[in-house]
Formats: C-alpha cells, structure tokens, sequence
C-alpha cells in the first residue's frame, strides 16, 4: 500500500472510531516472539501489541507469548502458516535451513552501518516487497521489518584485529553470519539464544553473536566476556512482523492501515529506545574497571565487510530472490555512498 493511501485509509479509520464506542474484539490473535519474557525488547513488542488494540479501538486483540512458549524459535513459521500462531515478531534466519534468502534477508552481515539505513532500504527501496515474495509462499504476510539495531560482540579475550578471530569460540546461529565467521578465521558455534549465559560462563564459547551492548550488560555477559565489542560491526538482524496471509487478506483496508503503521511506528521507537540504552549501559560500564570496551579499528571493519561481501556474493548464485535481493541491496549501498 503506498504511504498516501496508507495515512488516508488510517486518517478515516481513525475518524469513524472515535465516532462510535468500542465494541469486543472481532481478532483475537497469539503472536511468538524470539526474546525470553523480560527483556527489553520482549516488553517493546508487547506495547506495540496495546497499541494496536488502541488504534483499532479494541478491534484487535494481540497476545505476546516469548520464545519456545509455544514452538521452538525456528518453527514459527509453520506455525504462523498452520494457524498455531497467527503471527510472530522474530529474525527470518531462524528459517535459513528452509530457503537461505531467510538468512540473507534477515541479517545481510557486515552491510549495515545505521539501523536507520536498513529501515529505509526495507520501508522505501523494496525490501518489503521483496520479502513477502518470499515468504508469502509459506502461507505468511510481512506486515512490516522492524530492527535491533547493531549488536555488540562480548568476548572473553580482546579481539582488536580480524587476525584475534582465529580460533575464537564465537556464538553464531546458523546461515550467513556463522559462514562469515568461520570465513575469518573464528570457530562458530551454533548455541540457541538462552545459552549464550551459560556457555560464556562454563568457557563452551568465547564470545557471542548475540544482541545489543545494554541487553548483554544487563543479563551479566560482561562478567565472563569483559572485552565487548562497540560500537557493533557485523550484526543487525531484521525483526519480521508478520502474520497469517489468510488472515490479513480477509482484513478491511482500515485495518491494514492501522497495522501497517504501528509497525512503521514500533521500528523506529525500538531503534531509539535501544539506542539510548546502549549508550546508558556503556556509561554504566566504563566505570568496571574489569571491563574494557573495544571499538573496532575502521580498517579492520573494512576487512571484516570484505570478508562479508564474498559471502554475499556466493549466497546470491543460491536461488532467484537471492539474487534479486544482492542486486538489490548492493544498488541501494552504492547509491547511498555506504559501500
């Protein structure tokens, strides 16, 4: 829907509720987030949640479940097809093994420098369209991408170089970043998520690949990998907002609207939000002197996304839309001055 008659739909959407007193849910829908209850962002996705319910005047009913409350992380999608779930707010590459433009897509490593690049290349440059060619195959809608933004890397060694990588015990899902990893020289580790506490602690891994500075100091990560890595260089995962295709087809254009932009509005507010706490969080850690925050020389950042753009290069020949979005993306960082 083009961002005109998106505001105008909205605009009468608006109108014609607060006219009329709220009736009873007609949608009551279950989404499964990828985050443990708690965490920052688990509580962002909740509010986008009651503010959805707002703007549709009680219309739409959303519950936020946390990871593996109903499937695994990476069997959402299904889910969301069968009808299990009605949506997800998760990182497509957790669905790697079952089309690798999940990963691609999801988390394009090392090419991001902005979150706020990211969103526009998805919002405004065609990788909204270009993700729902994918996925709504699988029987799923994109709403809409939101993001983390750049996530640190704790480590317990220093790594002030790509040549430190070698050997590193580093945290890694699967597809894209693990291969990139591996490609400069680390030993990635395929742990989930809720693991990477433990397996820091226990010495199962170096470092993690993981999520933002202020969600890692947080849950103590520092205290076993005191060497993170700020600001981040390699990850920036798409959060997908999605829901059944079945479903949002049946939906009037009015909700659509309001859906639409409540994600526009969540993406950007999670940028910010996350961003004012990772910069709180790094404050927080300069005063631990055990804690000694690395920020990755340019010209080792410019060695890691050489490394990345070879990866991009061979993951492009995997299939059609992989191909599309490489040639896509790469466009966009040229035009943009960012490659």
């Amino acid at each position: 829907m083009k961002a005109r008659t998106k505001l105008t739909v909205l605009s009468a959407a608006i109108l014609a509720a607060t006219a009329t007193t709220a009736n009873a849910a007609e949608y009551e829908w279950t989404f499964q987030t990828s985050e443990t209850a708690g965490e920052p962002q688990f509580e962002m996705k909740k509010a986008w949640a009651e503010n959805v319910e707002q703007m549709s005047q009680g219309r739409i009913s959303i519950e936020i479940l946390p990871v593996n409350a109903v499937v695994q992380a990476n069997q959402t999608l299904q889910a969301v097809q069968s009808g299990i779930l009605q949506g997800h707010l998760t990182d497509p590459s957790y669905f790697t093994g079952q089309n690798p433009a999940f990963g691609m897509i999801g988390n394009l490593v090392g090419a991001w420098s902005d979150p706020y690049d990211f969103l526009d290349y998805m919002n405004n440059a065609g990788g909204e369209e270009l993700y729902n060619k994918l996925v709504e195959p699988y029987g799923v809608h994109l709403i809409g991408a939101a993001a983390t933004g750049l996530e640190s890397l704790p480590s317990s060694r220093p790594v002030r170089s790509i040549d430190d990588m070698k050997g590193l015990k580093i945290r890694a899902p699967e597809g894209m970043v693990y291969n990139i990893f591996e490609a400069a020289g680390a030993t990635p580790v395929n742990l989930p998520g809720s693991e990477v506490y433990t397996g820091l602690e226990k010495g199962v891994i170096d470092a993690a690949d993981y999520t933002v500075f202020a969600t890692n100091q947080s849950q103590g990560l520092h205290d076993f990998a005191p060497y993170p890595m700020y600001p981040g260089f390699h990850s920036l995962p798409m959060v997908s907002v999605s829901l059944n295709k079945e479903i949002w087809d049946g939906l009037s254009d009015d909700l659509k609207a309001i859906l639409e932009t409540s994600v526009d509005a969540l993406a950007y507010e999670m940028v910010a939000e996350l961003k004012t706490r990772d910069m709180e969080a790094v404050r927080e850690a300069r005063q631990d002197p055990d804690i000694e925050i690395i920020d990755l020389p340019a010209e080792e950042r410019v060695a890691f996304r050489n490394i990345a753009k070879q990866e991009w290069e061979e993951w492009a020949g995997r299939n059609e839309i992989t191909q599309e979005f490489y040639d896509s993306v790469v466009a966009y960082l040229e035009n943009h001055n960012l490659l």
